[in-house]
């Protein structure tokens, strides 16, 4: 319904709202874009992408967002090397599937549904005859389940502490707020209950991060964790493979992105029997955006799967 909108995708945040409504969300590799002016939550894992209806507009979008911000200057600077000359459009190309190494992660797939299911076999197979090279059957751990635990867990210990820093140096540089740190939400809410809706969300989340005192001893162990969780699955696995992604459904690999800062971008894939979108996610490693953008627009032409949203009295 809107041509054009942004996302901040730290976990997900892109990737799962674009599937769910049948759009093409891109999760572009952290700090090809800058945060700058974006209420954040941690800077290890946030980055700014573009929400749109085809590959194409969220591409043109992409163009005209990366680069350098002195604002942002240690993300930005560290991930312009990645910004191709000519910019991005160049890689809508109709054949950007041939010739490609797509992995299949089979793991995150037991769960998808039988239609769904059904549906992503057939997509598999549409790759096919586009000329990818589809490589089946892989697996990022031998217990997928475990990945995803052990991320999640290092995930919410190192974005507790990194919130709380990240959110009120955002507030203390703000002209004007009402609230200046994060001690000064919570007690804005407490004051406010009924408007903050307490009694349905509370604010232990919150309440976790205020009493967070930095990055200790703690909090690096859980982020060093977090880098060789990624460095030893996704990163290995892929350049083991020789792989210019991998496909899995909707934005379910969105932590092995994430906790990586890699590049991630969803296309429309189908419908369940309910008529619920559901999409396809290729990821790849920081950097990739050239060749997920072939991938994802060459796709979306091969299939057509989007229909415009209807309304029912």
């Amino acid at each position: 319904m809107a041509a054009v909108t942004l996302g901040t995708d730290t976990d997900g945040s892109i990737l799962c709202p674009s599937s769910f409504n049948s759009v093409v969300g891109i999760r572009p590799t952290l700090g090809l874009t800058s945060r700058a002016g974006v209420v954040p939550i941690t800077p290890l894992q946030d980055t700014v992408g573009p929400i749109c209806r085809t590959v194409s507009d969220a591409v043109h979008v992409l163009d005209a967002i990366v680069g350098y911000d002195e604002l942002d200057a240690a993300a930005t600077g560290a991930a312009s090397k990645f910004i191709p000359p000519g910019g991005y459009t160049q890689f809508l190309k109709k054949d950007g599937l041939r010739g490609k190494r797509i992995g299949v992660l089979r793991g995150f797939f037991r769960h998808a549904g039988t239609q769904p299911l059904r549906v992503y076999e057939q997509h598999l197979a549409t790759m096919r005859k586009h000329g990818a090279v589809v490589v089946d059957n892989l697996h990022v751990a031998a217990n997928p389940t475990a990945l995803l635990d052990d991320i999640s867990s290092n995930e919410g210990i190192a974005m507790q502490a990194e919130f709380k820093l990240s959110i009120n140096a955002y507030l203390a540089d703000l002209l004007y707020s009402p609230v200046r740190s994060l001690a000064d939400i919570i007690a804005f809410n407490n004051k406010h209950p009924v408007e903050e809706r307490m009694k349905d969300f509370g604010q232990d989340d919150l309440i976790a991060a205020q009493n967070t005192t930095g990055i200790g001893p703690v909090e690096r162990v859980a982020i060093r964790r977090l880098k060789e969780l990624s460095a030893n699955g996704l990163q290995k696995l892929m350049k083991e493979r020789q792989l210019d992604a991998i496909v899995t459904p909707s934005s379910d690999a969105s932590s092995l992105l994430a906790t990586g800062g890699h590049p991630g971008i969803v296309v429309p894939a189908g419908y369940d029997e309910q008529g619920v979108p559901f999409g396809i996610c290729f990821g790849g490693l920081q950097g990739y955006e050239p060749r997920l953008i072939e991938m994802a627009y060459a796709f979306e032409r091969a299939t057509k799967v989007r229909m415009p949203p209807m309304f029912k009295p």
